[in-house]
């Protein structure tokens, strides 16, 4: 693959975020946004201190939320785009549509999923503001771990495979992986900073629909992205007059 196809595929890649943030946008606004008011307005029912809002909240769950969703999805789209290059062909016998859907599954799962289970998100009133800085850096190092161990796992897949065979090397390095991830799980500190008298049914449709969106976005960029990349890798094939006046059948790349 050239660098002319890479720099198609990564602009491809960033516009199919940009389509699946869209997407994502709606489904925040319309399962997310409603949990965050439910939190705040229990924050303020409980707490005696009142603070002046720096951005409006109208501001905050319409221009403030699409613009975090929008850059996001354009972010992630152009950085998956890059994974897609590396995998295609490195992966088994998939093509561009296929492998694109296999990165945004691997990206959804290690990304996003994985630092989930152990580091659940958390609605506004929840969580003490003097760990804000301690619960972050232990998300990302989740993250950062997951993506490396899915990484790992592929490597482990590919190597065990002509003595496996594909099936059980498949098998064999997604229990290598799901076995050093719940050792993670076990090492890395747990948090629990949930108020007492919060209620369960509110944090659990705000983790619900913090998921949603992020399967949406996931989804729709690989949906997206797996058809504007076959478009352009695989040629089509388009009507051509031969000499004698007759029409015959050729293929050209798709620009």
């Amino acid at each position: 693959m050239n660098s002319i196809s890479i720099r198609a595929l990564l602009v491809r890649g960033m516009l199919a975020g940009l389509a699946a943030g869209v997407l994502a946008l709606v489904v925040a606004y319309l399962l997310g946004e409603p949990r965050v008011d439910s939190a705040i307005a229990f924050e303020d029912a409980h707490s005696h201190e009142h603070e002046m809002e720096v951005v409006s909240r109208s501001l905050q769950s319409t221009a403030g939320l699409a613009t975090g969703v929008l850059v996001f999805g354009v972010a992630v789209g152009g950085i998956a785009a890059l994974a897609f290059c590396f995998a295609l062909g490195r992966t088994g016998r998939f093509g561009p549509r296929a492998t694109a859907v296999l990165v945004s599954a691997g990206a959804l799962t290690a990304v996003y999923v994985v630092p989930f289970l152990k580091y659940p998100a958390n609605p506004p009133s929840v969580g003490d503001p003097g760990t804000i800085g301690k619960r972050t850096t232990l998300y990302f190092l989740m993250m950062v771990l997951s993506v490396l161990l899915a990484v790992a796992a592929v490597i482990l897949g590919k190597r065990l495979a002509p003595r496996l065979g594909n099936w059980n090397a498949t098998v064999s390095a997604g229990a290598a992986f799901l076995v050093v991830v719940g050792l993670a799980y076990e090492f890395l500190p747990a948090i629990n900073e949930v108020p007492k008298d919060f209620p369960a049914a509110l944090l659990w449709q705000f983790r619900l629909s913090a998921l949603a969106i992020q399967l949406t976005l996931w989804t729709g960029f690989g949906l997206i992205f797996g058809h504007l990349a076959e478009r352009h890798l695989l040629p089509r094939t388009a009507p051509a007059h031969d000499a004698d006046g007759t029409t015959a059948r050729t293929t050209a790349p798709v620009s």
